[in-house]
């Protein structure tokens, strides 16, 4: 068993322009934003991102990273739509697949078990339908005969994903309230790297939490990364909530200020202390 431990740069070292990138957690919740960081730190562009999408979203898509999004939303939780994905889409800056959420489940348990689609009611009689005309249905074979439709594997050649708590060799535990999907993400992408909070001995996981907190196996991960408060804005329950405040200000920011003053720093440190300093100044 191989110590998989690796650095943000690392990780984006293994990244290239034109992947189609999976990120995981929920909208503004649990999201690989350092990795996120990072990656807009290099010159990679031109990505398919599929993500249940938050501020990942936004970022890459103000900054003309994204060619195409698939996702069944983009919102900052509690900002309803997120500011920065809107303005690029009305300056139609990349294509959209937008699915409903239950389809863009199936679609990333389709890629998990290496299915080239699943059926699902959902999206029957909706305007998904029209809107992806792409999609096909198929009619069960048994003796109901029902019509679905056939949601397509959702596969990608990478996915990013933050959990509380992971060891050297891969395995990665959630300590909040919900798993967002992220071991799907890791099963449907030929290669996953996830960020943790803290890396710890292996046996230290299953002291924090119980059995089915142990999200993802190290069979589903290349890499490891620890970057402490590395889902910054948005939450890590039970570790920090979301920085509201903070949030607020990157919503209403423009772009190129917002980007100036927090993203132009040579790394994540760099990140973590331009946000230390806000905050102080807002005392």
């Amino acid at each position: 068993m191989s110590d998989k431990t690796m650095t943000v740069e690392e990780v984006v070292g293994q990244l290239r322009s034109g992947m189609t990138l999976g990120i995981g957690g929920w909208g503004s919740r649990r999201k690989p934003m350092a990795l996120v960081r990072a990656l807009l730190r290099s010159e990679i562009t031109d990505l398919t991102v599929i993500s249940y999408g938050g501020p990942d979203v936004g970022l890459l898509a103000a900054a003309g990273r994204i060619r195409r999004l698939v996702a069944p939303f983009a919102t900052l939780d509690s900002i309803a739509l997120e500011p920065h994905f809107r303005a690029a889409r009305e300056r139609a800056a990349f294509a959209l697949t937008e699915y409903d959420e239950a389809m863009f489940m199936w679609g990333l348990h389709a890629a998990a078990n290496r299915l080239p689609f699943l059926p699902v009611r959902a999206g029957l009689g909706s305007d998904v339908m029209r809107v992806n005309p792409e999609l096909r249905t198929v009619t069960s074979p048994y003796g109901d005969g029902e019509e679905l439709v056939a949601v397509p594997a959702l596969r990608m050649d990478a996915a990013l994903v933050h959990l509380n708590r992971a060891d050297r060799l891969g395995n990665a535990q959630y300590l909040g309230p919900d798993p967002y999907f992220d071991d799907l993400f890791c099963e449907a992408a030929d290669a996953a790297y996830v960020s943790c909070e803290q890396l710890v001995e292996t046996a230290e996981l299953t002291k924090a939490g119980p059995p089915q907190s142990l999200l993802v196996s190290r069979h589903s991960v290349t890499g490891v990364v620890e970057t402490p408060n590395g889902a910054h804005f948005t939450s890590c329950a039970p570790d920090y909530g979301r920085d509201e405040a903070f949030q607020k200000l990157y919503a209403s920011t423009p772009w190129p200020e917002f980007s100036a003053r927090f993203l132009s720093g040579a790394g994540e440190h760099d990140y973590q202390l331009a946000v230390r300093t806000w905050h102080e100044e807002q005392q």
